[in-house]
């Protein structure tokens, strides 16, 4: 789009990713007028995404999930196998999802099989507008909000949805106090194929240097891997060629799943973390990256995201059934209150989990040891803990509640 658009827009989201295509989709589909402002690009970098339960029943809604579940491999056990080497060192500990009456925890799929979903019913959905266009900037005004292009023209929009990524650029502009971290890490990310059958068993090694996690795709013999460890182990393990890799991967999984083959692209990402102390600022509510960075560890990233995406639609759907408008500070707060407590907590739970594998101090590997026995043996606790690792049960949005 080159010109101005006649339009004011209820909502305008700006990022084509899949957090940024769920929410305008999410908003869109309640018949309230929205655009979604950016170019789409392609994903291929050996990314996969597990997809817990509450995340596959919003994209159930959304029209989504039924292109994706033919390429998608239950997540049916959960395992976690401590292998720092501490005196504390607990028994490896299963979580099946039947214990809480799923059929799976979620389901794991590459990044661009997802993407491309949620393009596809985006090109398709009544009061959505498609600007394939980069966004140079947004000044907010009493109204609305006025989003230029960076191909000429620009979006005027009463909400402004920032879900332009890690390094957003709508952030930086609103002033929204940032708090960021790195760690000494980086995470080598690819696809696997081996000689064993997975038996949709996730299994996450707690290693000195980070987590080893290998999550099930279709067809029983391949797998995604998420390997972090520190920066120049990664830079090396990067450095290998395909034949090398797998061999480092084989020994590093203990040979538990037999030969291993290189069978997707590859990528390495560095190890950051971020978050905001509001995910608000005037006509502009954040979504995903651009409110909160996790390294790849424990399936949080995208699902928070997508919890941000369907909580925003209902924020935005209660203020259309009452007249309101999107974009005023009443409805950003109520949608700021509601993703606080989910936010903070699981930022805390990843940064804690990470960095007391960093560390060898004996009071750490007794507490972490302790913590995954409690959960081993008590059944409670371990039901708990299970429920709330796939969807918060207070403040769940509307679309990721119930059955599929």
């Amino acid at each position: 789009m080159s010109e101005d658009t006649n339009t004011v827009f209820d909502v305008a989201v700006v990022g084509a990713g899949a957090a940024g295509l769920a929410a305008a989709l999410a908003i869109a589909r309640e018949g309230i007028p929205t655009a979604l402002v950016g170019r789409h690009t392609p994903v291929a970098d050996g990314r996969t995404v597990a997809l817990l339960d509450g995340s596959v029943s919003f994209l159930g809604a959304l029209g989504a999930w039924d292109a994706v579940a033919p390429q998608a491999s239950p997540l049916c056990t959960l395992q976690i196998i401590d292998d720092t080497g501490s005196l504390f060192r607990p028994p490896p500990v299963r979580f099946q999802a039947a214990e809480i009456g799923l059929d799976a925890f979620g389901w794991n799929v590459e990044s661009a099989r997802l993407v491309e979903s949620l393009r596809a019913c985006a090109r398709t959905q009544p009061n959505l507008t498609l600007v394939e266009a980069d966004c140079a900037g947004a000044v907010a005004g009493e109204s609305a909000a006025r989003i230029t292009l960076a191909a000429g023209g620009a979006v005027e929009a009463r909400l402004v949805v920032g879900a332009d990524g890690g390094r957003s650029p709508l952030r930086a502009a609103s002033g929204l106090r940032v708090r960021d971290w790195t760690y000494p890490q980086s995470a080598i990310t690819t696809i696997l194929a081996h000689e064993r059958p997975h038996r949709d068993v996730s299994t996450e090694f707690h290693t000195r240097s980070g987590p080893f996690t290998l999550v099930p795709l279709p067809g029983g013999h391949r797998s995604s891997l998420v390997w972090v460890t520190g920066e120049g182990a990664a830079r090396r393990l990067a450095a290998h060629d395909d034949a090398a890799l797998g061999q480092a991967v084989e020994r590093q999984a203990q040979a538990m799943l037999g030969a291993m083959r290189i069978d997707g692209p590859r990528g390495l990402v560095p190890m950051r973390g971020l978050a905001v102390a509001t995910p608000v600022a005037q006509r502009l509510a954040l979504i995903g990256e651009a409110a909160h960075v996790f390294p790849p560890i424990g399936a949080q990233g995208l699902n928070l995201g997508l919890r941000d995406a369907a909580t925003l639609r209902d924020a935005v759907l209660r203020a259309a059934r009452d007249g309101r408008d999107p974009g005023a500070r009443p409805v950003l707060d109520g949608y700021a209150s509601a993703r606080r407590v989910d936010t903070a907590a699981r930022t805390a739970a990843v940064d804690l989990l990470n960095r007391s594998l960093l560390t060898d101090l004996l009071p750490v590997d007794a507490l972490r040891g302790l913590g995954l026995l409690a959960m081993s043996q008590l059944g409670p606790l371990r039901r708990l803990v299970m429920r709330e690792g796939v969807l918060p049960r207070l403040g769940a949005p509307e679309l990721m509640r119930g059955a599929r």
